[in-house]
């Protein structure tokens, strides 16, 4: 798992504005414009970029630093490209690296949302899943060009394949200039004049897709995991969208959860608390372990049993499991048992409310 505060050179408790700052530096000492001999530069300003869309948005960072998985590659869905990037940041060019205004291109495959329900058990020992849904694919008539087959897009005659045009506007600072996605072309830079019969010239069609999402251990109820490129298909080679995957986890009536932590309860009886007695308690990951009472156990008793709980997330170890004891007070004695137990409550001197009609048993 990359450490994207590493990547930028902040802390975890840095705010919005220092990672702005981070990320604004190393985006100029790192664009591939300004190190045109360093074959690495390139990844490097994408690694920088990726740690930059994750960390400034909020509900990323907090999904990141729960544990949750955003993939290298084209994670660049909230700019739409690395190219919006720069445009928020440098305006219509890179400090003098690239300039001109940008040009829209094909479109960025959607997105994916899909649930999946573990049980505990899963979640403890990791579990991997099938998930189906429906998603543009590459229409395969045309090889998602658009075209039908034989013909091929044409670069568009009024923006001349920039996909912009320059448009004069009146304002009260005068006549300025400002760049617009061109009409006639969507900001694409071509047209089609032969559609494909298919998919009508989007170069996408709704398919089933299957993908399996491997679910590491540990994961906790809402974890959202993403995989990244496997979502819808972009247009004309554009990048393909994400699955986001919510993972479910339910309850386990032997266990509550709290974290790492896993909480168990067992109830004994009053001679058992008194004499001590071996209780079988379940172990997530399958069993039980014993645990030995001694004579004299308190009600409330909680027992430890190390490295016997949920896994950390992607990180050695595991938490523990904690084993609390309750002492089951009976509501149902017949005659002879609460002849009993008055005769043990005289020899220790104690003084029990006489019975009450109905309380017990005949």
């Amino acid at each position: 798992m990359k450490d994207y505060y590493e990547i930028l050179g902040v802390s975890r408790d840095a705010t919005p504005d220092e990672i702005k700052k981070a990320f604004r530096q190393l985006a100029r000492d790192t664009h591939p414009d300004a190190n045109p001999d360093d074959l690495g530069a390139e990844a490097r300003f994408r690694e920088i970029a990726e740690a930059y869309e994750v960390l400034s948005d909020p509900q990323r960072k907090a999904g990141y630093d729960r544990g949750e998985v955003y993939g290298g590659g084209d994670l660049f869905s909230q700019f739409g490209g690395l190219d919006e990037i720069l445009q928020q940041f440098f305006g219509g060019g890179f400090g003098g690296f690239g300039g001109g205004g940008r040009r829209a291109g094909p479109r960025r495959g959607t997105d994916i949302g899909s649930t999946v329900s573990l049980t505990l058990s899963d979640a403890a020992l990791g579990a991997s899943r099938e998930i189906e849904f429906r998603a543009p694919g590459t229409c395969d008539r045309c090889d998602g060009i658009g075209a039908e087959p034989g013909h091929e897009p044409v670069t568009c005659s009024t923006c001349r394949g920039a996909g912009s045009v320059q448009v004069a506007r009146d304002s009260f600072l005068g006549r300025i200039m400002t760049v617009a996605p061109c009409v006639q072309c969507a900001g694409k830079g071509q047209t089609i004049d032969h559609p494909c019969t298919k998919c009508e010239g989007g170069g996408l069609v709704t398919v089933d897709r299957s993908v399996t999402v491997d679910i590491p251990a540990g994961v906790e109820d809402g974890t959202r995991l993403r995989l990244s490129g496997r979502g819808g298909a972009g247009e004309r080679g554009a990048p393909s969208g994400d699955v986001y995957v919510e993972i479910g986890i339910e309850l386990d009536e032997r266990f509550e959860r709290i974290g790492e932590e896993l909480h168990h309860r067992v109830e004994i009886g009053i001679s058992e608390a008194v004499f001590g007695v071996t209780v079988e308690v379940p172990i997530i990951d399958g069993g039980s372990e014993s645990i030995d009472l001694p004579a004299g156990t308190q009600p409330e008793t909680v027992y430890r049993l190390a490295k016997k709980g949920m896994p950390r997330l992607r990180r050695r170890g595991r938490g523990e499991m904690f084993v609390h004891i309750g002492v089951a007070i009976p509501t149902d004695l017949t005659d002879d048992q609460e002849e009993t137990l008055r005769t043990y409550a005289e020899l220790r001197e104690e003084r029990p409310a006489k019975r009450k009609r109905g309380l017990f048993k005949r």
